[in-house]
């Protein structure tokens, strides 16, 4: 599953342009003369909510063009829900709202929370398959932490559940953490590469035009190879082609 890049970028220029434009109606609020009142508070908190829908969006677009595309399709629905009734809940004639508003609130929250983690944790571990179990045990975390956080808010409340949220988060953010320090900073190929030595042919140089550097590195991130591996495996697919002896296995 891929999505076109022109959807990408729609995607990236409109998350990018409201909150540039929320930003720049929260700078016009605090400029403002006169007692902060009302609107300015709710102008400044627009502001906020925008800027971490934008924020999550972007981890959600991550995921384009890798395997893990369904995740981000799924996180940018779930955010939504966070960002429709926190709009209500500012904006409203009510401004504490109802408790299934506030609950609704929280729940979305918590899912678009957890989907944006996967996210970062699926794209920046993809091809690194030593760090498997961690991803797999970093994500089980989440996703219990996220249905016992969704329990208390809608109304479990006990000391031993907000022990046991204590501890899941914990472990949650640990293993956040090392996961995406070691996908981020290890190398993507599991397997060391060849070491120099005589009978090696030389190495040589080879440039990329501009016009498919992108695509490169696109599809080096989706399949977890180096760019390196991607264009020696074309050349000598190019040149097997005109290579009789080669073809036929002579």
């Amino acid at each position: 599953m891929t999505t076109p890049g022109p959807v990408r970028r729609t995607v990236a220029a409109t998350t990018i342009g409201s909150f540039s434009l929320a930003a720049l109606l929260g700078v016009l609020a605090l400029l403002g003369g006169g007692d902060f009142g009302e609107g300015q508070a709710r102008v400044l908190l627009t502001t906020v909510v925008v800027g971490a829908t934008s924020v999550a969006v972007l981890c959600y677009l991550v995921t384009a063009a890798t395997d893990y595309e369904a995740v981000g399709v799924a996180g940018g629905v779930s955010v939504l829900v966070p960002l429709l009734t926190s709009l209500a809940l500012i904006w409203g004639e009510d401004p504490f709202g109802g408790d299934g508003v506030w609950q609704t609130f929280g729940i979305g929250v918590v899912l678009a929370t957890t989907l944006a983690q996967a996210c970062l944790l699926l794209v920046l571990t993809q091809g690194r398959d030593r760090l498997r179990p961690l991803l797999v045990a970093t994500l089980a975390l989440a996703g219990v932490l996220a249905v016992l956080v969704c329990s208390a808010i809608l109304g479990a409340d006990d000391d031993d559940l907000w022990r046991l949220i204590g501890i899941v988060a914990i472990l949650d953010v640990l293993g956040t953490v090392v996961a995406m320090a070691l996908g981020a900073f290890a190398p993507a190929a599991d397997a060391p590469p060849p070491p120099a030595g005589v009978g090696q042919e030389p190495a040589h140089t080879v440039r990329v035009p501009a016009r498919l550097d992108s695509e490169l590195a696109t599809l080096a991130r989706r399949t977890g190879r180096t760019s390196e591996d991607l264009v020696a495996e074309a050349l000598t697919r190019y040149l097997a082609v005109g290579d009789p002896d080669r073809q036929s296995g002579t």
